[in-house]
């Protein structure tokens, strides 16, 4: 229980404060004497006294009055100051007390509260402690059961073990003798397995040869082929050089015969006239050779051009054919498109593939610089 605070008592104070007032408000009824009163003369003259203030000292001596008179209404005034602060003292010193004692009820209240308080938590600490001690004993019994079923399920899984023991040896004695047959019947498809790779294996490689012995034959056929096409191409090239030597020959014959006989019919002619003819003589040659070179170059072109199956009787593309010194082939460029690129591309392939042109070097040197740098015309059928 709270201690009770010791009452504070304000019987003094107030006396005190009533005294106070009292005297403030006694002076304030006190007067002061405006002048010393006249003192009586024993004397047996008596005489008038004539005042000889004047009307300048008379106004000072009011003034001074009115001075008076305002300093005993500031008096009067700070003794109601006082009165009244005095009063409001008082006032405050009764409201503290009251506050005081409304104070002190409220801790007495308040101590009542802990204390009731105190007795309930005492009660309900000792209501937990009760439901603790419960609580610990139920928990105590379930640990006990708990205990004697984990024991007895200990004894059940004890005996579990014992039958999964015993029938995992059971069982692991039939899988060693499962596996035994499965791996005997393993070695026996596998060694099926291996006699039929072996065999396949045999037919594999019996059918790799019988592919070979067929892919050798057929390049040695293809071989055989292009040997007998080279063969019959250099036959051809060379029937061409024979039947051009041939005619180069009879040309060559026929101009002497010319020859001749112009010079047996103009021996009489002057030497001038001998220089024209010889002239002229040098200048059909020299068409003869550039007219057989030129054939020469088609007729082997026209071998070896393998007209698209799409070209139509309208085509017509140029070819620009470029020779080196020798008669090799430079370059060969459509100058003319005929608008179908198959039939282009046929056309210049016809001129790489008739290349190299030999006859270029029987030419002489001024008609090889003439047929260095040509055009062909390439229509279906025909070369111009």
């Amino acid at each position: 229980m709270a201690k009770r605070n010791r009452r504070v008592g304000y019987g003094l104070p107030v006396v005190l404060a009533i005294v106070v007032h009292v005297a403030a408000l006694l002076l304030t009824m006190l007067r002061l004497p405006e002048s010393e009163p006249t003192p009586s003369s024993s004397s047996v003259v008596q005489a008038t006294l004539v005042s000889d203030v004047t009307a300048t000292d008379q106004a000072q001596y009011a003034k001074e009055a009115r001075a008076r008179a305002a300093q005993r209404q500031a008096e009067e005034a700070a003794q109601q100051a006082a009165q009244q602060q005095s009063q409001e003292e008082a006032q405050q010193a009764a409201e503290q007390q009251a506050q005081e004692q409304a104070q002190q009820q409220e801790a007495e209240r308040q101590a009542a509260a802990e204390q009731a308080e105190a007795e309930s938590e005492r009660r309900q600490q000792a209501a937990k402690e009760a439901a603790a001690a419960r609580a610990e004993a139920e928990e105590q019994q379930k640990a006990a059961e708990s205990q004697r079923q984990a024991e007895a399920r200990k004894q059940q899984v004890a005996a579990e073990k014992r039958k999964a023991e015993e029938a995992e040896k059971k069982a692991e004695a039939e899988k060693q003798k499962a596996a035994a047959a499965e791996k005997q019947r393993q070695a026996e498809a596998e060694k099926k397995k291996a006699e039929a790779e072996k065999q396949k294996a045999a037919e594999a490689e019996k059918q790799r040869q019988a592919e070979a012995e067929k892919k050798k034959a057929e390049a040695e056929k293809q071989k055989a082929a292009e040997a007998e096409k080279k063969k019959a191409e250099a036959e051809k090239q060379k029937k061409a050089e024979a039947e051009k030597k041939r005619k180069a020959e009879e040309a060559e014959k026929k101009r002497q015969a010319e020859a001749a006989a112009k010079k047996a019919a103009a021996d009489a002619l002057s030497d001038s006239i001998s220089n024209e003819q010889e002239r002229i003589a040098n200048a059909e040659q020299s068409d003869q050779a550039s007219n057989s070179f030129i054939n020469l170059v088609k007729r082997a072109v026209e071998d070896r051009w393998h007209l698209p199956a799409n070209a139509d009787g309208g085509l017509v593309a140029q070819v620009r054919v470029r020779l080196g010194p020798s008669g090799e082939l430079l370059a060969a460029s459509v100058t003319r498109s005929s608008g179908n690129p198959s039939f282009d591309r046929s056309a210049t392939q016809a001129v790489e593939a008739a290349a190299p042109f030999r006859e270029l070097q029987q030419l002489d040197a001024g008609l090889q610089r003439r047929f260095r740098d040509f055009n062909l015309k390439f229509t279906p059928g025909d070369v111009q």
